[in-house]
């Protein structure tokens, strides 16, 4: 914490840099590898590991590269202090398999707590009565679905808390239904601001690494690959 001329306390944000692009950010934002006792490099993107740590801020098209090239182990024998290391070809995959748990675990603890719905009709009302705080899209969400709903959010007031349309998952509806333990998951409606930051957050971090060119902040919402039988109520 620390006071500001106006004598406000302000909270003090964590950075770290990336131990390969050395770019300073906040730890939320990056990702943490931790060091195993057996020497293993590991994902550790809940940065609840103990032991010494190494933060990346990279797309996994560098982690891989710099994998493959030996650039990775150099840098992180210089964070760890140790030459003894044992980095998998596959760390790359390890992490984006990481980050897809960490946000599918996000989404299946809010939907526990009550604070997001699916089902076409039940969020085309939320929305259209200004309920909804963040609206998602399954990967194979039909696109006249998504302009459906999308559409009832602006009439319910997306652009008022930053968005211009709903945002695409990076996973269809059979990966959502199994992640909320709920049938046919393919748009989902954030009920709740604290709810919708949390999952946005996490959303964000696996986008970023998997491809951060598409985006999924406020107002740019990735593009969602239709589905060719996505015709009827239940599937949009």
């Amino acid at each position: 914490m620390r006071k500001t001329s106006n004598d406000r306390v302000e909270a003090h944000t964590p950075e770290r840099t990336c131990i390969l692009s050395r770019r300073t950010a906040a730890r939320e934002e990056l990702v943490r590898l931790a060091l195993g006792p057996d020497g293993q490099v590991l994902p550790d993107v809940r940065a609840k590991a103990p032991g010494r740590g190494a933060w990346i801020g990279v797309p996994r098209s560098e982690l891989d590269a710099a994998n493959a090239k030996g650039k990775l182990k150099g840098a992180l024998a210089r964070a760890f202090k140790t030459g003894e290391l044992l980095i998998s070809p596959d760390l790359g995959e390890r992490t984006e398999a990481a980050l897809r748990q960490a946000a599918l675990d996000r989404l299946g603890m809010e939907a526990r707590s009550g604070n997001l719905i699916n089902g076409a009709d039940r969020v085309e009302q939320a929305a259209r009565s200004g309920k909804v705080h963040l609206l998602l899209h399954a990967a194979d969400a039909g696109a006249d679905g998504r302009r459906k709903l999308d559409q009832a959010w602006r009439v319910g007031g997306a652009e008022e808390v930053g968005y211009a349309s709903g945002l695409a998952i990076p996973a269809d509806r059979t990966i959502l239904s199994m992640a909320l333990g709920r049938e046919n998951v393919v748009h989902i409606a954030l009920t709740d601001a604290a709810a919708a930051a949390r999952v946005l957050h996490a959303l964000a971090r696996w986008r970023a690494f998997i491809d951060p060119e598409a985006g999924l902040g406020r107002g740019d919402a990735a593009p969602a690959a239709a589905s060719a039988d996505d015709t009827n109520e239940g599937n949009r």
